[in-house]
């Protein structure tokens, strides 16, 4: 760059001496600087044969190119200036589907009740996509549903996580068709085939629903996958078209199941607990989000059951 800048002085007073004082350095080291330029362009620059110093053809077609890569430089240093910046004072959270259109939203209204948090970025995706963005230090929190039996990347780390809430996955289907209000189409206790909404394989909460299921006494060829979608929003979609049962989070069918449009599959011996989470990069963040976490754990805001 000072070579570069030594040549724009040179090319606008056409005296080394003159170009050598606004450049505040040595003549002797200011002929250096042009001459080594010189030879990684690979050609003269200026003609030191006439007074003024005059661009030579090779020169006269740098120096316009050349303005043009210094000004692109400069406004590529401002524009990452301002992307520091603004990344110290913004929040980065990912999310898992469901947490980031349910929990998330009313969780950080009461977390600015007494933080100013300021600019805040959401990514929502899969838990092993959010995992991946932990891993490549894109976000700095990462909020999901998490089963103390079943392990992930970041309890590898570890990554440092707080409790924020419970949540507990209920197995649930449509109502049988011409039965009564509260009979369920498809049913956990029977000895017949049940038609089973998976989650896909990135899918935390689907994790979580294989592991338990494993530890539950029905013989496999019971479970008949009949549809496998990437989140709990979906499958809850298809099960309200009766197609199986699902084991969804309640806070996402609360409603549906007091309105009968969904209903209990088996009784409460089939629920999967879960937690909610915040998990936090381990090493040190910005100061915003230092002070977010320290909030955070320390119990503020009380989590909502």
């Amino acid at each position: 760059m000072n070579w570069l800048e030594d040549f724009c002085s040179l090319a606008e007073t056409g005296s080394f001496s003159r170009a050598a004082e606004a450049r505040a350095i040595a003549q002797p080291a200011f002929s250096r600087h042009i001459r080594a330029l010189e030879e990684w362009v690979g050609a003269d620059l200026f003609d030191r044969s006439t007074h003024p110093t005059e661009l030579t053809a090779a020169g006269r077609k740098f120096l316009p190119l050349l303005k043009q890569v210094m000004a692109d430089l400069e406004a590529a240093r401002i524009k990452a200036l301002a992307a520091h910046a603004q990344e110290g004072a913004s929040l980065r959270f990912a999310a898992t589907h469901l947490l980031s259109l349910t929990f998330f939203p009313q969780w950080l209204t009461r977390l600015e009740a007494a933080l100013e948090v300021g600019a805040i970025q959401m990514m929502s995706d899969s838990f092993q996509a959010c995992e991946d963005l932990m891993a490549q230090r894109r976000v700095q929190f990462l909020l999901c549903h998490r089963h103390p039996q079943v392990a992930s990347r970041l309890d590898e780390v570890p990554y440092p996580k707080v409790h924020l809430g419970t949540d507990m996955l209920v197995p649930v289907c449509a109502p049988a068709a011409g039965g009564l209000a509260d009979t369920p189409a498809h049913r956990l206790d029977d000895d017949g085939v049940v038609p089973f909404l998976a989650y896909g394989p990135a899918s935390g909460l689907g994790r979580i629903v294989s592991h338990q299921l494993r530890h539950k006494a029905m013989p496999a060829e019971r479970i008949q996958t009949a549809f496998v979608g990437p989140h709990a929003t979906l499958l809850r979609s298809m099960a309200i078209q009766g197609r199986g049962i699902a084991w969804l989070p309640d806070m996402l069918v609360h409603d549906d199941l007091q309105q009968g449009s969904l209903i209990r599959a088996g009784g409460k011996e089939w629920d999967i607990p879960l937690d909610i989470c915040l998990f936090r990069q381990p090493s040190d963040m910005a100061a915003v989000a230092e002070n977010l976490w320290a909030l955070v754990a320390a119990g503020n805001p009380s989590p909502r059951e």
